[in-house]
């Protein structure tokens, strides 16, 4: 297949902002590449070779992508670098600079989609002494015989910059289009995505078995399967409203969450996001080991950090100390970990996603054997208002962040991949007027003035909207950042940067400068008021009104741990507006 095929899809993505537009090219693309590659094209639209649980990445730093195109256009590392700083997108350069190449190659030939894949894929693999010259070849090769617009797109997809605004969930609509006999065939589409975390092997089924072989995809070990996340409310009489009457309580403890996958005595941990996070916890994969007595299972737990002194939980800030590549053992020693089991989705050989809470609860207090590191999640159930509130303060009590309640109903499967009503978060700081944080996404960005000259003033942050996909502002945040923070933002967010506002972000604020949806950070907030300008639950409250967080502030957490789909969403700024009121009525 050649690659330009694919260079002509995403230049017509790219120039649309418009949802359906961008669906109609993809499909057109999809049912133009061959089976056989599907996968392969399927990954680099993602801007990646493979699922993110493999951990191979292709991103190269920008200098040694400018090092490739001087070496494959002939120009002067001092020549590209310059007109960087008008285009701000190496893509574009590049494409320029193809255009009027002082180098003709003699022996040069079509691009084709097969190469351009396994080319990036040496440079993904290679390592060690001399492997950034490697790639620096791998890369100028490619460049040599690619034409300008296929340059824009190869430099874009090594550098992590793609930029076509196309979230999972379109490809999903796309495949079910093309090959599912249309959208709604989309849910088993979803659901396999889900449980697999592999687009690309979704694609590849779909394309050459259809969507009867869809159907059938089962739950595997090695592959993780994407978390299923809670809505939040504010008083356990609206909990328990909301839950038919009856649930499961369970302690929200404040680490991190994490998937284990066990087949005998090997052991994987994936992160939220996905990420294979085993070599950051070895105390962890220990514990799952041991006190995991099933020959195979997928369970999930958090991860905390213990004082090793007194045995008391640590907040999740100190935990992400033990995010890192090096030092782990002199970490595990100074933050060691407990695990709190909380849910159980496969067990040798049975998926059990599709079976109602309790029932996997059960399956999970099976296999777990207890020890003072290794814990089913604290839980009572309760159909009393009161009893949830005195579970609620003991849980804050001992430490936690809160409760999460669960539905104990027939239809309480896990829902992977997916947001809803049968998990509902309830933290103390949902009582009183925002004193809650709340996980905003960095969209925008204003230029500072005075001491900040040089810098962001402030950020535009957004809320996340599943229903659209997208991400609608809510705040501007300038409090809250330390000098550090001050200094190291824009170096931090430049890989983020883009040209014009991002087809996923609804504002009508326009922003200095412009970021994909990306970065999460954690914010808190005096009160959520109605606002004219701010995209966020527009028209929901108020005709011609939004909601907007007043007098917000960075509370100097990151959230790495996150992708900006978990983000808050604007159902949840929603709520907590509307139970801020019923405080201020009471």
């Amino acid at each position: 297949m050649e690659y330009s095929l694919i260079a002509d899809a995403y230049e017509k993505i790219e120039a649309t902002t418009k949802r359906l537009e961008m669906t109609d090219h993809l499909v057109r693309l999809l049912k133009e590449t061959p089976k056989d590659v599907i996968d392969k094209v399927v990954y680099l639209t993602q801007g990646k070779l493979y699922p993110d649980f493999i951990g191979i990445e292709i991103g190269i730093a920008e200098k040694l992508a400018i090092r490739a195109v001087a070496r494959a256009t002939g120009h002067s590392e001092k020549e590209i670098e310059e007109d960087i700083r008008e285009t701000g997108d190496l893509g574009e350069t590049a494409q320029k600079f193809l255009r009027k190449k002082t180098q003709v190659s003699f022996f040069s030939k079509p691009l084709t989609v097969e190469r351009v894949y396994e080319t990036l894929d040496k440079m993904a693999r290679s390592t060690g002494a001399g492997s950034m010259d490697l790639k620096i070849n791998f890369l100028a090769g490619l460049l040599s015989d690619a034409s300008p617009k296929e340059a824009k797109y190869v430099v874009r997809t090594v550098t992590g910059s793609l930029r076509l605004g196309i979230a999972d969930m379109t490809v999903l609509d796309a495949l079910a289009i093309a090959f599912g006999g249309g959208k709604e065939t989309r849910e088993y589409l979803e659901r396999s995505y889900n449980i697999s975390s592999d687009l690309g092997r979704v694609a590849k089924t779909v394309a050459e078995e259809g969507i009867e072989s869809i159907k059938e995809f089962e739950v595997s070990l090695g592959e993780p399967i994407r978390p299923m996340l809670a809505e939040r409310l504010g008083s356990p009489t609206e909990i328990l409203e909301k839950l038919g009457g009856k649930c499961t309580a369970e302690y929200k403890y404040d680490g991190e969450r994490i998937q284990a996958h066990k087949k005998e005595d090997q052991i994987i941990l994936f992160s939220r996001r996905l990420e294979d996070i085993t070599d950051q916890y070895p105390d962890g994969s220990e514990l799952t080991r041991k006190h995991v007595k099933a020959k195979e299972a997928i369970i999930e737990a958090e991860c905390v950090a213990v004082d090793p002194d007194t045995g008391e939980m640590k907040p999740f800030q100190e935990l992400m100390h033990r995010r890192r590549k090096y030092g782990v053992k002199k970490a595990m020693e100074e933050y060691p970990v407990s695990l709190f089991m909380f849910d159980a989705l496969y067990v040798d050989g049975k998926d059990l996603t599709l079976e109602p809470y309790p029932v996997r609860r059960q399956h999970l207090e099976k296999i777990i054997e207890q020890t003072d590191h290794v814990k089913v999640s604290e839980h009572i159930i309760t159909d009393d208002p009161e009893e949830l509130e005195k579970f609620f303060e003991k849980a804050v009590e001992n430490g936690c962040e809160g409760l999460v309640c669960k539905s104990v109903n027939g239809d309480s499967v896990y829902q992977a991949g997916a947001r809803g009503w049968l998990w509902i978060k309830y933290k103390r700081d949902y009582k009183s007027e925002m004193t809650d944080t709340v996980d905003l996404v960095v969209v925008g960005a204003f230029h500072g003035r005075g001491k900040r000259a040089g810098t962001y003033g402030a950020l535009l942050l957004a809320a996340y909207d599943p229903d659209e996909d997208v991400f609608k502002t809510v705040t501007k945040c300038g409090t809250g950042f330390t000098d550090e923070d001050l200094k190291k933002l824009p170096k931090m967010m430049e890989k983020y940067r883009i040209p014009h506002r991002h087809p996923r972000v609804i504002s009508t604020i326009e922003a200095d400068v412009w970021f994909e949806p990306t970065v999460v950070i954690e914010a808190m907030g005096a009160e959520i008021t109605l606002s004219p300008i701010h995209a966020c639950a527009m028209d929901v409250i108020r005709k011609d009104s939004g909601l907007a967080i007043r007098f917000p502030r960075f509370t100097g957490n990151y959230r790495l741990d996150k992708s900006a789909e978990d983000a808050t969403t604007v159902q949840e700024v929603v709520e907590m507006y509307r139970g801020q009121l019923k405080k201020v009525a009471g």
